[in-house]
């Protein structure tokens, strides 16, 4: 059984709504009667241009964004149907990393505050513990304890996304949706977040929704692929094969636009590409 699964997802947002606020002439149909499955410790990368309904389709399964109809699935349990300490107890295991490390931190609060307000909704712990889990999760995406006491202002671009994944982590999740976690940072940046993701998923088990426009960086993370146009899903497949023997026009499409370089970098163990 997977971990994730997704049957006929569907959102349509009416005139002047949208996942994030804009305005929007008309009806947008923003996903189409999507399905789809992750299976445990494995990612799926979700390709496709902007506006194509990937974060819409990334939130759906998070319950972030209710669907209008479909279902969806976490190991078992129906996450739509789900309610009070049912669905707090899911969400305990399906976290979210942003897209933006710049506004997706409050920056009135502290690191600690940050990280630790999942703890704090959820009712875990006292604040030594929840300090001391702050700690752990810091240290295993590259800061030390120093951060706690800090606020976001004093952080480069690529460290707040290391304190967004410290957050994420710190209710030991099973699942995260990482929503183009490194499309606002520098190549060599984004390629160290990359690597760190590819590390925390062996030493947290971790199940990724890895989204993005980046063919490259999928292809590097993914063991699946899922190619998404105008709300649809239009092609799913192993990595290999998707990349190798696209069927897709689209697909196809993609791949011939993306630069030759970015097939053939290579990552060391720095996360700079070679």
């Amino acid at each position: 059984m997977p971990l994730i699964e997704a049957r006929r997802l569907t959102k349509t947002f009416a005139s002047g709504q949208s996942a994030f606020g804009m305005r929007a002439a008309g009806q947008v149909h923003a996903v189409k009667d999507v399905s789809l499955t992750i299976e445990a410790g494995a990612t799926l990368g979700l390709v496709g241009e902007s506006g194509s309904g990937k974060s819409t389709l990334g939130r759906m399964l998070l319950r972030l964004v209710e669907p209008d109809s479909g279902e969806v699935f976490f190991d078992g349990h129906d996450v739509l149907r789900a309610g009070g300490a049912d669905l707090r107890r899911l969400r305990r295991d399906m976290q979210i990393i942003f897209q933006d490390p710049f506004g997706s931190l409050d920056p009135r609060m502290t690191v600690e505050q940050t990280v630790c307000e999942p703890m704090a909704i959820h009712g875990s712990e006292n604040r030594k513990g929840r300090r001391e889990r702050a700690s752990e999760v810091l240290r295993a995406v590259g800061l030390d304890a120093s951060a706690l006491g800090r606020y976001p202002h004093e952080f480069s671009g690529g460290q707040r996304q290391r304190i967004g994944i410290a957050r994420a982590l710190l209710l030991r999740p099973q699942f995260i949706v990482a929503d183009e976690p490194v499309s606002a940072l520098d190549v060599s940046v984004g390629a160290q977040i990359v690597n760190l993701m590819k590390q925390l998923q062996h030493e947290f088990s971790l199940t990724y929704l890895f989204i993005s426009h980046s063919m490259p960086i999928v292809r590097y993370l993914a063991d699946r692929i899922a190619v998404m146009q105008r709300g649809e899903l239009v092609e799913v497949g192993d990595t290999d094969q998707i990349i190798s023997a696209p069927q897709h026009p689209y697909t196809r499409t993609l791949l011939e636009t993306t630069p030759e370089i970015g097939f053939s970098a290579r990552y060391d163990e720095t996360g700079i590409p070679q």
